[in-house]
């Protein structure tokens, strides 16, 4: 009898298919990359499905003689050997510069798979849900004075403030998804709370799909620029509209067929992903770098769960956190 490879040693394997992003132009300065981008990103995978937020925690993981960690090895090494703890810690904490536009590439790959928009309008949405961060608060008194009250609090995170959420201090997940029954993330970004959610729209969209043809988002998304890069890309952006309610003009009957939709997919998806990975009280780590690391490779790993799920005939979006925790 056939032994069934272990999940963890499959989804890292399945790095290697996240399409390559275009080359940059031009080569940076200083010394060629000794390990490529997707064995750091392999490495990535693992942290995240085994919950190791160091690089520390990854290498003792590592050096555990088990069966799977023998498997998991040959798959991090370059010429026969494993980056040190240093080069670990050095690429790791580059990554997150990487890791948006990974997420874009295989966004779109998904959607050539899945087909999500065979049967159903071809909108996405945009939006952004709160994190968390780890520790406790800095109120606004003490950073005004520049006191730290106490060593647990994170003071690269910032407070913000929603209608439904209230206020919280910590980071905001800029999300876009398939408006579809099969909720597809798209695009990513990880930024302070009180960064506003129009900022980020911009590299939001520019990821999404050329299928894409109605981008759907609340009163944040509203603006001038937004709608002008969405008319460029041959796109309609259908936002909440300000002033007093009840709106009386004649696309308001459609609008809210359009939001309707939203509500009952990027809304979702936000809780589900939070859900998957325990984060509804607070993130893991500590630090904006950090934080993006961790945060940006549970979307792509969400992404290559949805892959998977594809390839294996699963119900697609189901079951993804007890997946996750057999991995």
């Amino acid at each position: 009898m056939l032994q069934r490879e272990p999940l963890l040693v499959t989804f890292i394997k399945m790095v290697d298919r996240i399409p390559e992003p275009p080359p940059p132009t031009k080569r940076k300065r200083g010394r060629p990359k000794t390990y490529p981008d997707k064995l750091i990103v392999k490495a990535l995978i693992i942290m995240v499905i085994r919950r190791l937020y160091t690089a520390y925690s990854l290498l003792a993981f590592l050096e555990q003689d088990t069966v799977l960690t023998q498997q998991v090895r040959p798959l991090l090494m370059m010429n026969g050997s494993l980056p040190s703890r240093r080069t670990w810690e050095r690429r790791l904490n580059a990554l997150p510069d990487t890791l948006p536009t990974l997420i874009g590439c295989l966004g779109r790959l998904l959607v050539s798979l899945i087909c999500p928009w065979l049967t159903e309008g071809r909108a996405a949405a945009v939006d952004s849900t709160p994190l968390k961060a780890r520790g406790g608060v800095w109120h606004k008194k003490d950073r005004e004075r520049g006191i730290v009250p106490h060593s647990s609090i994170d003071t690269e995170a910032h407070w913000s403030k929603s209608d439904y959420h209230g206020w919280w201090y910590g980071w905001k997940l800029h999300l876009a998804s398939t408006v579809t029954t099969i909720w597809i993330p798209l695009a990513a970004r990880l930024t302070v709370a009180n960064v506003h959610d129009s900022k980020l729209a911009s590299a939001l969209i520019a990821e999404l799909p050329l299928e894409a043809r109605y981008v759907l988002g609340d009163t944040h998304y509203n603006t001038p620029q937004i709608r002008a890069q969405c008319a460029r890309d041959n796109r309609f952006l259908v936002a909440t509209r300000r002033g007093p309610y009840p709106h009386d003009d004649i696309g308001v009957k459609v609008r809210q067929i359009f939001h309707q939709l939203r509500s009952k997919t990027i809304e979702p998806l936000n809780q589900l992903f939070k859900s998957v990975f325990d984060w509804h009280e607070q993130v893991p780590v500590k630090g904006l770098r950090r934080t993006m690391l961790i945060v940006l490779g549970a979307v792509l790993l969400y992404q290559l769960v949805l892959l998977y799920q594809h390839e294996n005939d699963l119900p697609l979006g189901r079951g993804i956190k007890p997946l996750l925790r057999a991995a």
